[in-house]
C-alpha cells in the first residue's frame, strides 16, 4: 500500500509470497505510520546521508521523523538478515525504499539521485537492492532456485524466462 492509501500490489510479488520465495516489509508501517499518511521526504541529501546524520527525513508539515525511519530501517535489516535475504525489490522514490532516486525534500516533485534510508542500509550490509520496476520474471529468475522458476512458468507468470 502506498503512503496515500493507493495500491502498489505487484502480481509477481503475490505469487512469490504464495510460493514462499519472498517476504514483504514496509518500513513506514513498521515505524508506526498510518496509511494514508502525510508525505515525508529526505532533506539535505539521501538515505546514506540520513544514516550518517548529515540529512533528515521530515513530513510536509515539518515534523522530523528521522528517528522513526532509522529504527524501521534497522528492523528491516534484522528481518532480512534473519531470513538470509540477498535481494530486495523496493518501491522507487520513497524516502525509505527508493533505490535510484528520492524526492529532494522540497515537496515540489523534484528528485535527486540516491537511495532511501532502508535501501541504503540494506546495501551497506551486502543486500542487492532493486526498484520495483525490476520485479519481472526475467529479473527475479536470476535469484531463484530452478524449481521456483519452473513453478512460476507453470503458473504463466514467468513469460520470457525460457
Amino acid at each position: 500500500m502506498r503512503y496515500d492509501g493507493g495500491n502498489a500490489r505487484q502480481p509477481l510479488a503475490v505469487k512469490l509470497l504464495a510460493l514462499g520465495a519472498a517476504i514483504t516489509v514496509c518500513p513506514e508501517i513498521m515505524a508506526g505510520f498510518a496509511t494514508p499518511r502525510e508525505p515525508a521526504e529526505i532533506q539535505g541529501g539521501t538515505g546514506a546521508d540520513v544514516l550518517t546524520g548529515r540529512a533528515r527525513v521530515v513530513t510536509r508539515s515539518g515534523r522530523d521523523v528521522t528517528a522513526a525511519y532509522l529504527a524501521a530501517a534497522q528492523r528491516v535489516l534484522a528481518i532480512a538478515q534473519k531470513q538470509r535475504v540477498t535481494v530486495a525489490y523496493l518501491k522507487q522514490k520513497s524516502p525509505a525504499c527508493g533505490t535510484r532516486e528520492v524526492y529532494d525534500g522540497s515537496f515540489t516533485g523534484q528528485r535527486i539521485a540516491g537511495s532511501g534510508v532502508t535501501a541504503a542500509l540494506l546495501r551497506q550490509h551486502g543486500i542487492q537492492v532493486f526498484g520495483d520496476e525490476a520485479l519481472t520474471p526475467a529479473h527475479v529468475a536470476r535469484f531463484l532456485p530452478e524449481t521456483t522458476v519452473r513453478l512460476l512458468a507453470k503458473q504463466n507468470l514467468a513469460a520470457g524466462l525460457q
